[in-house]
């Protein structure tokens, strides 16, 4: 399936039925087709043809994500941007996969000023809500334009470059295939409850999984909810005034939506699907979910290279069939999907049976077809055969998968291998703590010291002590933080992880652990 055929196949259901919304307006899915007709037809008349990269720098907007399918049905690749990167991300995100056209909003035009002179590939630049020296605005550019079906041949198969980021050198290009999304579109609707019309409430940035996940939802004829900004109590309406019956949110929001004063007041009947993930959530944070929000919490886990659905934990996967809750799977990113192959391999290439740690390398069509002009990359990634996620973990006698740290993120102290995130899971079952980052800081005694860094929640206070004796109470001393520093905030990326490199800098930098 190209990407369109998502639209169209939700449209076969019912036209006038509502696809995307937003501050209460409304586009049938007839009038999305109309549009992706009319942006289709006049790429190809700007002389934008099939393969060409076509980025859309632009908020949650409907509009935006209507141009989607017009990119595709010229054959083009769409290329999101994300408009809270650095101006030099961008820059280099749109250079180095060589974009054609820019479509953007007009809040973003300081940006935009900023690197188009740096962006000589670039043949045509649209504003979506204005008319501009820079751009024509898109009403402009499509003025004339016939709203009737057309589509090219494209190239070959590639749908989507996706960057990585751009925190450790130039962002690499993740290209997503037609296949790669039909996979990843197979497994939600097979893994996940869906019943009747869905209704998807979008506040995550769709430039990353909020985006994907549209997808599966268009193919049932649902409704898209789309929310141009996060705001929590807002949500919280939408939910209760849309009967909403799926959403997504990383467990940063999830945290903040769980102390929410409204949260009580609202009906959350109609969730069907509460979907966690794009960072660990913290098992403790997970049962008060499954007791506050409802039953209906749902654990993905993927990464760009291999789209949202390397693991998945359904809503009753969370429970025994007595009804008690499973909060031994709580830690887990749940089990293998069921169209890919999920294994565990040691430094050398050997596949380790369960219970053994190494890296979590997936193979099947839910993998990438490669990075986007980086065949060393490509291979690297792939070595041995399958794709390496760099992420350390383990399957269990039952077949979860275990995340136990990112390869980088593991600290080596007096000689034993001390997993971060097992301490942060840890740390956060201690009532005062919000969220936190353990990281490894030289040390001259041990090689690194074992160092946690605290955001606790408004009002409270903990002692160093107090913590330190919480973890060596239940993971013992070689893994118990030989330094806690109390920050008001973490540094968070666009979608709300935790920047652990950066809180390592800090600290680094500083030359003390305040701040």
């Amino acid at each position: 399936m190209r990407l369109y055929d998502y639209l169209d196949k939700g449209a076969s259901l019912g036209p006038a039925a509502p696809c995307l919304t937003m501050d209460g307006t409304s586009l049938s899915y007839g009038e999305v087709q109309e549009l992706s007709y009319q942006v289709a037809r006049a790429l190809a008349k700007s002389g934008i043809g099939p393969g060409d990269k076509v980025a859309i720098l632009s908020a949650n907007n409907p509009i935006a994500f209507a141009c989607v399918f017009g990119i595709s049905r010229a054959g083009a690749v769409w290329c999101p941007v994300n408009p809270r990167n650095e101006a030099a991300e961008n820059r280099d995100l749109l250079d180095g996969f060589d974009c054609s056209v820019l479509v953007f909003q007009r809040a973003f035009l300081p940006l935009v000023q900023r690197i188009l002179p740096e962006l000589p590939k670039l043949r045509l630049a649209v504003c979506l809500d204005d008319s501009l020296p820079e751009a024509n605005s898109l009403a402009e550019w499509l003025a004339g334009v016939p709203a009737e079906p057309w589509q090219a041949e494209p190239v070959d198969d590639v749908a989507m470059l996706v960057g990585t980021g751009g925190t450790t050198g130039r962002p690499k290009g993740v290209m997503l295939t037609g296949r790669n999304l039909e996979t990843m579109s197979a497994i939600t609707l097979m893994a996940y409850p869906f019943e009747g019309r869905p209704v998807y409430l979008a506040l995550a940035p769709l430039t990353h999984a909020a985006g994907v996940l549209c997808f599966p939802v268009l193919t049932l004829g649902g409704e898209i909810v789309v929310m141009p900004k996060p705001d929590l109590p807002a949500f919280l309406g939408l939910v209760e005034r849309h009967r909403v019956t799926h959403t997504f949110l990383p467990p940063t929001l999830i945290y903040m939506l769980l102390a929410e004063e409204s949260l009580p007041s609202t009906e959350l009947s109609s969730l069907q699907c509460f979907w966690y993930g794009a960072a660990p959530m913290s098992a403790t944070r997970l049962e008060e979910a499954l007791e506050r929000i409802g039953p209906v919490m749902a654990q993905l886990f993927g990464q760009s290279e291999a789209p949202m659905m390397i693991a998945t934990m359904a809503p009753a996967d969370h429970f025994h069939p007595d009804g008690s809750p499973a909060v031994e799977r709580f830690a887990s990113a749940g089990r293998p999907s069921p169209l890919i192959q999920v294994a565990i391999m040691a430094d050398d290439g050997r596949l380790l049976d369960h219970g053994g740690r190494g890296e979590i390398v997936v193979r099947g069509s839910l993998v990438m077809a490669g990075y986007y002009g980086d065949p060393e990359a490509t291979a690297a990634a792939s070595a041995y055969g399958w794709h390496h996620t760099g992420d350390i973990g383990f399957l269990d006698d039952d077949n979860y998968l275990y995340i136990v740290d990112r390869a980088k993120d593991m600290i080596i102290t007096g000689g034993f291998n001390v997993y971060s995130a097992e301490v942060e899971q840890t740390l956060m079952t201690y009532p005062a703590i919000q969220d936190c980052a353990v990281v490894g800081l030289p040390d001259d005694k041990w090689g690194e010291r074992v160092t946690a860094v605290l955001q606790l929640h408004p009002g409270l206070t903990v002692s160093e002590s107090e913590v330190r004796n919480y973890v060596k109470s239940r993971l013992g001393s070689v893994k118990t933080p030989k330094q806690v520093v109390v920050w008001t905030e973490l540094p968070r990326s666009k979608v709300g992880k935790v920047l652990k490199a950066e809180v390592k800098a800090i600290l680094l930098s500083s030359g003390t652990a305040d701040r």
